[in-house]
């Protein structure tokens, strides 16, 4: 099958080598055009220096590359996402499946970055979610995903094209969950990353995470999730790894801030998009806008966006009325 992967961050990479190795070809298109000779010669991305890209990959900045192509994964990241998929959605044949593996929400309309993708593309999206560093997948070791549409022959044609004894993909019919999950769970991993650069321990981060899951199920069930998504891949098991790992740029970029570095310089040590920064701020306006309590965004956003003491954040959110833990969890 002709592929095309419309991103050439560290996760299009993964997924690029992934669809390769699954005998399918592939052409990943970048914007950093003045990379494409150096890749070519060397075989390798530094956005994921770590892997080598076989052979059988393509390389082109031309959005033209899509053109003909069965499968086409956007994995942009989120704030250029939608300029992206306006390039592209021309080249996009009619019987094509789209993907999308960007986790985020759009700033100011707080919008799924499927529904992104499928404003600008006008197609039904697929989107691919899980706990899943690049840097992992890209070398083969065990991972499993989740391919999720209310579409079932979408998401199984997607589960199929991706599926290897060392990438297993779970389908899902609830796109809403899965997006909501995966964008917000950057949230709390940044969060994550403030206590230990703190100097917290296991026990908070466990209180942390486990807090953090509650309020954010909570907002994805209003918003018309399925409650066990939470307790799932896309979930739990996503909020799991990138709270605890260093691949994870948001649990980076949070130990900086943590270790007293302004937000913005946090990031710009980093590197690399930190979403769970953008993430906050569209996850406290829906909670706002929803009505539902989620304290732990809350103190993010105000530590992000309004200059918020991070001992003063901690401080407020342990005083807290006390309460029943299960009275409100969203994902019970």
């Amino acid at each position: 099958m002709k592929a095309a992967v419309i991103g050439s961050g560290a996760w299009g990479t993964a997924l690029a080598i992934r669809l390769c190795q699954n005998g399918h070809h592939v052409t990943m298109w970048t914007y950093e055009k003045d990379l494409i000779p150096e890749m070519e010669r060397t075989r390798h991305n530094p956005r994921l220096p770590s892997a080598a890209l076989p052979e059988g990959i393509q390389i082109s900045g031309d959005y033209a590359c899509a053109r003909g192509c069965k499968l086409v994964v956007i994995a942009s990241p989120s704030f250029p996402l939608r300029s992206v998929c306006r390039g592209v959605a021309p080249y996009i044949d009619s019987d094509a499946v789209v993907v999308s593996v960007t986790k985020g929400l759009e700033q100011g309309t707080h919008l799924r970055m499927s529904q992104v993708v499928a404003q600008e593309t006008g197609k039904d999206v697929v989107v691919l979610t899980g706990p899943s560093h690049a840097e992992e997948v890209s070398v083969g070791i065990p991972t499993g995903c989740l391919s999720a549409s209310e579409n079932q022959d979408l998401a199984e044609f997607v589960q199929d094209a991706f599926m290897a004894d060392n990438f297993r993909i779970y389908t899902s019919p609830d796109p809403i969950g899965a997006e909501l999950a995966a964008a917000l769970k950057n949230v709390i991993a940044l969060c994550a990353g403030i206590t230990d650069g703190l100097g917290f321990g296991d026990n908070t981060k466990a209180m942390l995470m486990t807090r953090g899951l509650t309020e954010t199920a909570r907002l994805g069930v209003a918003l018309g999730a399925q409650k066990e998504t939470f307790a799932g891949l896309a979930g739990v098991g996503d909020l799991i790894v990138t709270c605890t790992s260093m691949h994870s740029r948001n649990r980076r970029a949070g130990i900086l801030i943590g270790q007293g570095k302004d937000p913005q310089e946090a990031m710009k040590e980093v590197g690399a998009v930190v979403e769970g920064y953008y993430a906050a701020r569209s996850a406290y306006e829906l909670g706002k806008a929803q009505g539902i309590d989620m304290p732990i965004t809350e103190a993010a956003y105000k530590v992000l966006y309004e200059g918020a003491n991070v001992q003063d954040a901690v401080k407020g959110l342990l005083s807290r009325q006390r309460k029943a833990e299960h009275e409100d969890a969203g994902w019970l």
